[in-house]
């Protein structure tokens, strides 16, 4: 059997959230969340892009050597998006992406609206 037919590279989740207007707007503190959190779990970041737009709404893309992360807030919709994908290649990291999802859910005090799980 080859490798390509029996490796599992990974969980990826895809969700959207709703969350206050106030929570939606913090760059810089989900800047701070998600650095700690990267520390916390032990990956290892490799480059990161934040954007804020004119209302106060933001992205931010977190290239790691596991894979990424990365959200997109509307707080005038009081909405945001946000994904996590982490390659099991050194060790199965199943557990800390449902970690790394929920701890975001959390930060922000967010209710999901919808969530999909893709094994990769």
């Amino acid at each position: 059997m080859s490798l390509s037919s029996t490796y599992k590279p990974g969980l990826h989740i895809l969700a959207s959230f709703s969350a206050t207007s106030a929570s939606l707007r913090g760059m810089e503190a989900c800047r701070a969340f998600f650095d700690r959190l990267i520390l916390d779990k032990a990956l290892v970041k490799v480059g990161e892009a934040y954007h804020e737009f004119p209302g106060g709404g933001f992205t931010a893309v977190i290239a790691l050597t596991e894979s990424h992360l990365s959200i997109h807030t509307w707080p005038e919709h009081g909405l945001a998006t946000f994904d996590v994908f982490l390659s099991n290649f050194l060790r199965d990291n199943e557990s800390i992406v449902r970690s790394v999802y929920g701890e975001t859910l959390e930060f922000f005090e967010g209710t999901e609206l919808n969530k999909t799980e893709l094994r990769r």
